[in-house]
């Protein structure tokens, strides 16, 4: 799998890259075809939420797409691995029962 990362308007501390990928990487327990992956954080002007994940995942004939916002950069990109993980599961359904 590809994984490209990107944080737009600040500067990405290596451990917070290792963190996206290592959560990112989870994501082929759940489906092994996954092409490539699309990491993008950034701030949000919102006080409560200031930080925001979205995640952009390749696979077979399909783009699936997240994006979620959290007090901190690894609780955004949590929830959207979370949220990727259950669009993962339900297109891994739809392609075995045909």
């Amino acid at each position: 799998m590809n994984i490209n990362f990107t944080a737009r308007k600040f500067n990405a501390s290596t451990t917070l890259q290792q963190f996206a990928d290592e959560e990112v990487g989870k994501l082929t327990k759940f489906y092994d075809g996954i092409l490539s992956c699309d990491i993008v954080l950034e701030p949000t002007p919102d006080d409560e939420s200031p930080a925001r994940a979205e995640l952009t995942v390749k696979v077979k004939r399909d783009l699936l797409n997240a994006t979620e916002t959290g007090p901190a950069y690894e609780q955004a990109l949590r929830s959207a691995v979370d949220s990727i993980r259950r669009q993962l599961l339900k297109y891994k359904n739809k392609r075995s029962s045909r």
